[in-house]
């Protein structure tokens, strides 16, 4: 089991800079990446940024690239996303990601998410 808790939401106007964190706990040792992902009001989830354990191939949804940043602390089980020039469009529900992979088996862990208001 992986426990994920997202914290650092709010309302913001657009043009502002939020960071989200996401503490990780539990069985970690087979944690492959982790990622956020975030869900607009009747809209589907979508990624926002995910990287591997080892900080390696991040990769962002087309919508932030330039803007959000995903980074990690091992040290602390700590996943953040720097987001800068927030718009509008960012308002979501943003929820922490984890892949824990032990071949043959996958297994998708999520937080309860932290929601971001963007007003303009």
């Amino acid at each position: 089991q992986v426990r994920l808790v997202e914290s650092g939401g709010g309302s913001v106007q657009a043009g502002a800079s939020l960071v989200l964190s996401c503490a990780a706990s539990g069985s970690l040792y087979n944690v492959n990446s982790m990622g956020w992902y975030r869900q607009p009001t009747g809209k589907e989830r979508e990624l926002v940024a995910r990287m591997t354990v080892g900080g390696l191939s991040p990769h962002y949804g087309e919508s932030v690239k330039g803007r959000f940043t995903i980074s990690r602390d091992n040290s602390k089980n700590l996943l953040y996303l720097q987001m800068n020039n927030l718009k509008p469009e960012d308002t979501a529900v943003y929820f922490c990601n984890a892949e824990w992979l032990y071949p043959p088996d996958r297994e998708d862990y999520w937080g309860n998410g932290t929601l971001v208001t963007v007003s303009s």
